[in-house]
C-alpha cells in the first residue's frame, strides 16, 4: 500500500488541505504520482503542534496533475473511511489543543492483519485482527472479549509470504472501544529484528 507523505508547518495549513465535506473527513495531499479513484494509501501526517506523525488509512477520490501557470499543485484528494474516525477525531483535538498526546517512540501504521491471540496462561485463542502495529507495540481489535488490561498475551501473525505464523508476546497497556493496545515484550535478542521484518513485509505487501 503506498505511503502518501503529508506535511504542515501550521494548523491553518492543515485546515486549507482538510476536506471536512467528505463523510468521514479527508485531506487533499500533494504528490505527483498518478493515482486511481478508489486506490488505497496511508497519508503520513506532520504538523506543527503534534508530537508524533499521524498515519491514517484513506481512499483516492480524486487526483489531478499540476498547473504550473495556474499556480496548481498536483495531488490527491484522500477520503478517510469509517473505521478511522477515532484516529481523525483525535487528530483534530490534537492539532486545536483540546488534548495533549503524549510522544511515542514509534509511528504505528495502519494495518490490516489477522491474528489469533491467546491469554499466556491459557491455551485457547480467539481471532481477531492488528489496526495499528509499530516496533513498540500494536492496536488488536476482535468481536471477542479482549484480555483484561495488565494481561500478558501471545499474538499469533502469519507474516505476508510466510508459511508459519510468528509468536509476539505483549502486554495489554490499555483498553478502549476502538480495541486493546498492546506492548511487545522482547525476550530474546531478535525480538525486534523480527517485528522490524514484519513490518517491512506489511508496508510492501
Amino acid at each position: 500500500m503506498q505511503i502518501l507523505k503529508a506535511r504542515f508547518r501550521s494548523r491553518e495549513e492543515f485546515d486549507e488541505a482538510y476536506a471536512a465535506e467528505l463523510p468521514n473527513g479527508g485531506l487533499f495531499v500533494p504528490t505527483t504520482t498518478p493515482l486511481k479513484p478508489g486506490e488505497e494509501v496511508i497519508v503520513e501526517i506532520f504538523c506543527e503542534g503534534l508530537p508524533n506523525k499521524v498515519m491514517i488509512k484513506g481512499e483516492v477520490k480524486s487526483w489531478r496533475p499540476a498547473l504550473p501557470r495556474l499556480r496548481v499543485r498536483a495531488g490527491a484528494l484522500v477520503a478517510f473511511p469509517p473505521e478511522e474516525v477515532e484516529k481523525k477525531n483525535f487528530l483534530l483535538a490534537a492539532l486545536g489543543g483540546e488534548v495533549v498526546p503524549r510522544k511515542r517512540r514509534h509511528a504505528r501504521i495502519p494495518v490490516e492483519v489477522p491474528v489469533r491471540y491467546r491469554q499466556l496462561d491459557t491455551i485457547e485463542s480467539k481471532p481477531g485482527e492488528l489496526a495499528e502495529i509499530s516496533v513498540g507495540g500494536a492496536l488488536l481489535r476482535s468481536d471477542q472479549a479482549m484480555p483484561p488490561l495488565g494481561a500478558d498475551v501471545v499474538l499469533e501473525v502469519l507474516p505476508p509470504g510466510g508459511a508459519v505464523p510468528m509468536s509476539i508476546a505483549g502486554r495489554v497497556t490499555y483498553l478502549t472501544e476502538a480495541g486493546a493496545g498492546v506492548k511487545f515484550l522482547y525476550r530474546d535478542g531478535g525480538g525486534s529484528r523480527r517485528i522490524r521484518e514484519l513490518i517491512r513485509r506489511l508496508r510492501s505487501a
